[in-house]
Formats: C-alpha cells, sequence, structure tokens
C-alpha cells in the first residue's frame, strides 16, 4: 500500500504532507505508518517507516528531524540537521534548504508553518498544554528571527481529535479559565460535568491572534480508525500502546 498524505493549499509550493497511517510496515496495534521511537514497536518497523517518510519527502533519514517531545512550549532553530539527537522541545524552525522538519501526535495537534517567499519554515507539536503555555506563538516568534514576516506566516493544524471526541472534567476547564475566561467558548457541555473541548479550535484561534494566516485540515484522529493513531481511542479499547503519525515540511 502506498503512503497517504494530506496537504494543504496554504503550504503551497513547499514540500509537506500530514502522512496517515496508511502504507506502513508495522503490524498488530501499530499497523500501519507508526513512526514512533518511544512507541513499543519493533524498532526495524519504525526505522522502515520513517525512511519511506523521508523518500516521500525527498531527504535522507538523517535529514528527517524529529524532537523528543514534552509537551512543552520550547522551540528549536536548526542550521543543520541533528545527526540523531532529538532534543527535549515541541517546536522547531529552519531556513537551511534540505531538512525535513516532523513531529510526531495521535491525538494532539501537528501544525506545520511557511512563509515560502523569505525560506522559512516551523512545525509544532501541540497538545493542549503545549497550546496553552505558547508553542504556537513561540515558534512563530522564531521564524520571525529568521527572516519570516508574520503576515506572511501560514499555519495549518492537521489532523487531531475534534472536540466531539475530546471529552474532560471540570478541573480541565478550571484550568483554561484561568488563563482566560474568553476560553470558555472553545468547551460545550457533555454528560453530567463531563465537558467536550475544542483542540484544534483553541490552537487556530491562538494562532490568528498571534497574527499569521492559520487553518485546519478538518480531519480527527479518534474517529477514523482506518487512517489515524489515537491515544483516546487506544486508552479507550484498552490496547497496550498506540501509533505515532508523521507530518513534516521543508524548504
Amino acid at each position: 500500500m502506498t503512503l497517504e498524505v494530506i496537504t494543504a493549499t496554504a503550504l503551497q509550493p513547499l514540500r509537506h504532507g500530514f502522512f496517515t497511517r496508511r502504507g506502513g510496515a508495522s503490524s498488530g496495534v501499530f499497523a500501519g505508518l507508526n513512526c514512533g521511537t518511544g512507541s513499543t514497536d519493533q524498532r526495524e518497523m519504525v526505522s522502515i517507516n520513517r525512511a519511506r517518510v523521508a523518500d516521500a519527502m525527498g531527504v535522507s533519514p538523517d535529514n528527517l528531524v524529529t524532537l523528543h517531545q514534552v509537551h512543552s512550549a520550547e522551540v528549536v532553530t536548526l542550521s543543520a540537521p541533528l545527526n540523531g539527537a532529538r532534543p527535549r522541545a515541541d517546536g522547531l524552525v529552519t531556513a537551511t534548504p534540505e531538512i525535513a522538519l516532523a513531529v510526531l501526535t495521535a491525538d494532539c495537534q501537528p501544525v506545520l508553518f511557511a512563509d515560502a517567499e523569505a525560506g522559512v519554515i516551523g512545525a509544532a507539536h501541540a497538545g493542549w498544554r503545549g497550546a496553552l503555555d505558547g508553542v504556537l506563538e513561540a515558534v512563530v516568534e522564531a521564524m520571525i528571527r529568521l527572516g519570516a514576516r508574520r503576515e506572511a506566516i501560514r499555519a495549518v493544524v492537521g489532523p487531531s481529535i475534534s472536540q466531539r471526541a475530546y471529552e474532560v472534567g471540570p478541573e480541565f476547564f478550571d484550568t483554561f479559565l484561568a488563563e482566560d475566561a474568553a476560553n470558555a467558548r472553545f468547551f460545550a457541555n457533555g454528560s453530567g460535568d463531563r465537558l467536550h473541548f475544542d483542540l484544534p479550535g483553541f490552537g487556530v484561534d491562538r494562532l490568528r491572534r498571534a497574527g499569521v494566516h492559520a487553518e485546519w485540515t478538518r480531519h480527527c484522529t479518534y474517529e477514523d480508525a482506518g487512517r489515524f493513531f489515537s491515544y483516546r481511542r487506544a486508552t479507550h479499547a484498552r490496547e497496550a500502546d498506540y501509533g505515532r503519525l508523521i507530518s513534516a515540511i521543508r524548504l
């Protein structure tokens, strides 16, 4: 099976993609394109999957750069490949060609950024914690330091868990209200004291308030098991582990 890659007009003409789980070598709960080195999948299968993604992006496997993601607002600026190192951070930016910036997700937001005219790109892993703490704005600021213009930056949120599938408790709601009472608009009532949080809506809003064009591809990871891995779906099914999707962009 060939790789399935979701692209966005806003990021063209740069090579980029939100890769689905289709077309990979892994099996079992990881069936498909699991690119998570932190999973319990066979390391050989993960390496094969990442090599396929690198080939699709037109770079060597060593130039497909990922991070040790920690749900932070930390951003790494690259001028050369990391030679296998994985800094603890959740954002990447570069103005160097031949480097593919990539993030791994399984419900959290994968966000790809580009100012194609300036030749500056970025990528972010933005779960609720990272988004609330400012990882998206941190990527924008890091891109500007490399020469991007705020008004020219385009940001696309890829496949993420949708509001309908993202049930949370009152303490989660209180955390967002403590930051800004206006965040209440990203929550909808559920059963009892449960609420439903609009993670991609929150991310897009943060990006737009940062002054950049932003959109969501409108793919829900939880609801489409055939195309996407989902941490929450795996948890509900009491599976031992889950695969990680990869999203990448390069100059």
